[in-house]
C-alpha cells in the first residue's frame, strides 16, 4: 500500500510538493509583538553557559586580526579522532548544504538525480534546488514510523541526503542502515546537527567517514547544544579531497575569529561532559513530556522512541491548535512546511519540566482530547 504522498510505481518515492522550503522554526517567535513561551525553535534553553559565553567575549580583543581556524580545526580533529584534512569548519551547518550544492555541479559520479529523505530539515533540498540541481525526494512512511528503509532509495542516485537523528521526526536512524547507503560513486550526506543530544552520540558516523565505501559527508552544528545560532558556526567531516573541494567553495576567512573559539571551546574535554550531561537531561525530560502528552489521545506522536531534543506530533487540528496555543502565549512549530507532512502535524521543542507543565494546562484549557 503507498502512502498519499507516493506516486503510483515508485513506492517511497514523491514529486516536489509545494512546502515552504524556507520556512524555519524562528519564524514562529520572530516579531511576535509578544514574548512567547518558546517551543518552536531546537536551541536548548539556558544557553550559552556562562564559561563559553566568557571564552567569546575575550575573543573580542582579537577582532583587528584576520580569523585564524588552525587551532579549531585541530580540536574538531582531536574530538573525532579524524585528520586535521578531514574538517571544514563552516559558517553554521547552512553554509555546509550551501557548499555541497555547489560542489556538486562540477560533476559527481553515478546517474540520476541527488536525493533527499524526507520528513528532513527542509535546507538541504533548497540549497541543491537553487545551485540547479533537479532533487528526487524519497519520502519515508508514517505507519513505518518515519525510518530510514534503505530499499526506497534509488540505486543509482550520485547523491542522498538525510538526518539522523532527524528533525522534525525525532528518529534516530541505526548506524548500519546508513551504511547501507554508502556505495562507490555516491556521495552520502548526513546531518549530525543533533546527535550531541543523544547520549553517547550512539549511531554517530562521524569517526568512519573515511572507512566506507564511496564519499561520506557528516555534517556538525554548534547551534543547538550551546545556543550559538546567531554566532554561526558548524564542521564537515569527510575525506581530505571532499573537505578540499568544498572549501573552494568557501570565501576567504568564512569563519569569524569569536566561532571559531567557540568550536575550539565546545571540544574541550570538559565541554563534552557537559554536553553528554545535557543530553541526558534532555532524554528525562523528553519522556516527561511524552509521559504527559499521552493524557490526550488525539496528540500521537510519530515515533514511540524520540531521541532528539523535540518531540513530532499529530493532531487531527493541529494547524488551528498551533494558532489558539499562540494565542495563549506559547510558539510551537508548524509541521506542513516538511515534505511528507501536512496541517495535522506539529514538533514540540524538549524543555524543563515546568514548561512542559504550562504547555499541558494550556492544552488542557483549550479542551483538547
Amino acid at each position: 500500500m503507498r502512502t498519499p504522498t507516493e506516486p503510483a510505481g515508485a513506492p517511497g518515492r514523491s514529486a516536489p510538493a509545494p512546502h515552504d522550503l524556507r520556512h524555519h522554526g524562528d519564524a514562529e517567535v520572530r516579531d511576535a509583538g509578544a514574548d512567547l513561551v518558546d517551543l518552536a525553535v531546537n536551541v536548548r534553553s539556558g544557553t550559552p553557559p556562562a564559561w563559553l559565553k566568557e571564552r567569546i567575549a575575550a575573543s573580542l580583543d582579537s577582532l583587528a586580526a584576520y580569523p585564524d581556524g588552525r587551532a579549531a580545526r585541530r580540536a574538531v580533529a582531536a574530538r573525532h579522532g579524524l585528520p586535521e584534512e578531514c574538517v571544514l569548519l563552516t559558517a553554521g551547518a547552512a553554509e555546509a548544504f550551501v557548499l555541497l550544492a555547489r560542489a556538486l555541479r562540477e560533476g559527481a559520479p553515478g546517474t540520476g538525480r541527488p536525493v533527499v529523505v524526507h520528513p528532513q530539515f527542509t535546507e538541504p533540498e533548497a540549497a541543491l534546488r537553487d545551485a540547479g540541481h533537479e532533487v528526487e525526494r524519497v519520502v519515508l512512511p508514517e505507519r513505518d514510523g518515519f525510518r530510514l528503509d534503505p530499499a526506497l532509495v534509488p540505486p543509482g542516485a550520485p547523491v542522498v541526503v538525510v538526518g539522523n537523528p532527524t528533525n522534525p521526526t525525532s528518529v534516530l536512524h541505526p548506524a548500519s542502515a546508513l551504511e547501507a547507503l554508502a556505495r562507490p560513486g555516491r556521495t552520502l550526506v548526513v546531518d549530525e546537527a543533533f546527535i550531541d543530544a543523544v547520549p553517547g552520540e550512539r549511531e554517530s558516523l562521524a569517526s568512519r567517514v573515511t572507512e566506507l565505501p564511496g564519499t561520506t559527508v557528516v555534517l556538525r552544528s554548534l547551534t543547538k547544544t550551546w545556543g550559538l545560532a546567531g554566532l554561526r558556526v558548524g564542521y564537515v567531516l569527510s575525506d581530505p579531497g571532499t573537505v578540499a573541494r568544498l572549501a573552494r567553495h568557501q570565501p576567504l576567512w568564512p569563519v569569524s575569529s569569536p566561532a571559531l573559539v567557540a568550536a575550539e571551546a565546545c571540544c574541550a574535554p570538559a565541554a563534552l561532559a557537559e554536553a553528554e550531561r545535557a543530553a541526558r537531561e534532555i532524554a528525562g525530560d523528553r519522556a516527561y513530556l511524552l509521559e504527559r502528552l499521552a493524557e490526550f489521545t488525539g496528540l500521537r506522536p510519530a515515533t514511540p522512541d524520540p531521541r532528539a531534543p523535540f518531540v513530532l506530533v499529530r493532531h487531527p487540528e493541529a494547524a488551528a491548535l498551533r494558532e489558539r496555543l499562540r494565542g495563549l502565549g506559547i510558539a510551537v512549530r508548524r509541521g506542513d512546511t516538511f515534505p511528507g507532512l501536512d496541517r495535522r502535524w506539529l514538533r514540540l521543542a524538549v524543555r524543563e519540566r515546568a514548561t512542559t507543565d504550562r504547555l499541558v494546562r494550556a492544552l488542557a484549557a483549550l479542551g483538547v482530547c
